[in-house]
């Protein structure tokens, strides 16, 4: 305890670093004063109904954790990052298939700027989409009569619709500012960081529900409470080996001589990561398993609905998981170039020993990673299934979230990224890190 608290002095004597976790929290502040601010023309009180239909429904429930429950409130900033996220994911899929882009990617500094230029375009074109269509579901679940401000400001529900959602999209670019701001002048990634904020928000009310839940009952609620507390702990440490782990390829780069000087002669290593999809598997295979709800329109195809929609049924999360594997392939196939990393090695005269450069060092790479993916994605599917076991023992819907998928890997991921850019200012300052016993990813030795 005394090491922490010493740790804690020593970041704040470094002027920069303090002034950048100053800086974050004041915008994160911002970000979650817009959360409250409800859209002018809709009753606080008539959102009941679209906060419990949000709750219900799996995609609309993880718009919801991303925007820190924003989306629910009908707030300012109810779409959040979300689009962002989406123009983001369209322009790295589209610099693997679409020559331009590629060339933009190689282009450095000047082709990220191009890149991050036409990301906040595609923002806007998703905006003007998602815009609308959010205010279709706030119409469809809170009775049009109950926004009595509407009468009060003199709008027709066409002007009020158009406001809502220029208003909608002018806040979604504003948090996408924000966590620009907190990505070049505060500390560790905006985006990612907003999000996390966001699912950390509705953790304090998921433990005081589940509290209260257990010690409402007579079978054992206290012990209940710490056997459940555990096994987050537990969940927490197996995500961050998930995270944290990688394969290392030993590299080594030929000797050359430049005037009097040698260079190279060096080994290295290439981190394969474990997980290299992230959180996108999920993501992608939650939003894929809403499609059977389509189903239910039917008398003839409402029970196989009924089973595939059932979050804690056996089909449900065998799909869900299988879904998970196969995205996993899908999105680490596309984000990770083993082509344009053996060429890479080849320009800077590096070698794998043992491997000759070229379609050799291409396919050793590839099928190394298609091993360490098979146990990454399985671990992964696992992950994500392990909040409808929670749920099967007896924990709360809001406070099982938190034992896997999305919200779970998305807090451990932009919590180690974070401590790892604190931890490089202290030891650039020769102090010494925030866990000294630790084993950040990317730490140098100590």
């Amino acid at each position: 305890m005394k090491k922490f608290i010493e740790t804690i002095q020593n970041i704040f004597k470094i002027e920069e670093l303090k002034k950048r976790i100053v800086y974050t929290f004041l915008l994160l502040l911002v970000y979650r004063i817009g959360c409250v601010i409800v859209l002018p023309g809709i009753d606080g009180g008539a959102l009941a109904s679209l906060q419990n239909a949000t709750s219900k429904n799996g995609l609309l429930d993880l718009l919801n954790m991303f925007s820190g429950g924003a989306f629910g409130n009908a707030s300012i900033f109810a779409l959040g990052v979300m689009p962002y996220i989406s123009a983001s994911i369209v322009v790295q899929l589209l610099g693997m298939f679409v020559p331009y882009f590629r060339k933009m990617q190689m282009e450095g500094e000047s082709g990220r700027r191009k890149i991050n230029q036409v990301t906040r375009y595609l923002t806007v074109l998703i905006l003007a989409v998602q815009g609308p269509a959010y205010m279709m579901q706030v119409h469809n679940q809170v009775d049009t009569h109950n926004i009595f401000a509407i009468s009060q400001l003199g709008w027709s529900v066409t002007q009020f619709n158009i406001i809502s959602t220029v208003i909608l999209m002018a806040g979604s670019m504003f948090v996408m500012w924000l966590g620009e701001r907190i990505t070049d002048r505060g500390i560790g990634n905006g985006v990612s960081i907003i999000i996390m904020i966001g699912i950390v928000a509705r953790l304090p009310y998921a433990l005081f529900s589940e509290i209260a839940t257990k010690l409402a009952s007579t079978n054992g609620g206290f012990v209940s409470i710490i056997v459940e507390i555990v096994g987050l702990f537990f969940v927490f440490v197996a995500a961050i080996a998930l995270v944290q782990a990688v394969r290392k390829v030993p590299v080594q780069y030929a000797r050359r001589v430049v005037g009097n000087r040698m260079y190279g002669g060096t080994r290295q290593y290439i981190p394969l990561r474990i997980n290299s999809a992230g959180v996108m598997p999920i993501i992608f295979a939650q939003a894929l398993m809403l499609f059977p709800l389509v189903f239910s329109k039917w008398d003839a195809t409402r029970g196989l609905a009924a089973t595939l929609g059932n979050y804690q049924g056996f089909w449900y999360n065998f799909i869900f998981g299988l879904l998970v594997v196969i995205f996993t392939y899908f999105y680490t196939a596309v984000t990770v170039n083993p082509t344009m990393m053996a060429e890479d090695m080849k320009k800077n005269s590096g070698f794998i020993p043992g491997v000759k450069p070229g379609k050799a060092t291409k396919d050793y790479l590839d099928n190394i990673m298609s091993r360490v993916t098979l146990p990454g994605s399985i671990f992964l599917a696992i992950i994500a299934i392990l909040p409808a076991g929670a749920m099967i023992l007896g924990v709360t819907n809001q406070f099982a979230s938190f034992y896997g998928g999305t919200s779970l890997l998305i807090l451990v991921g932009v919590v180690l990224d974070t401590l790892q850019q604190i931890e490089s200012y202290l030891l650039m300052r020769h102090y010494d890190g925030l866990m000294k016993t630790g084993r950040l990813s990317g730490r140098s030795g100590m």
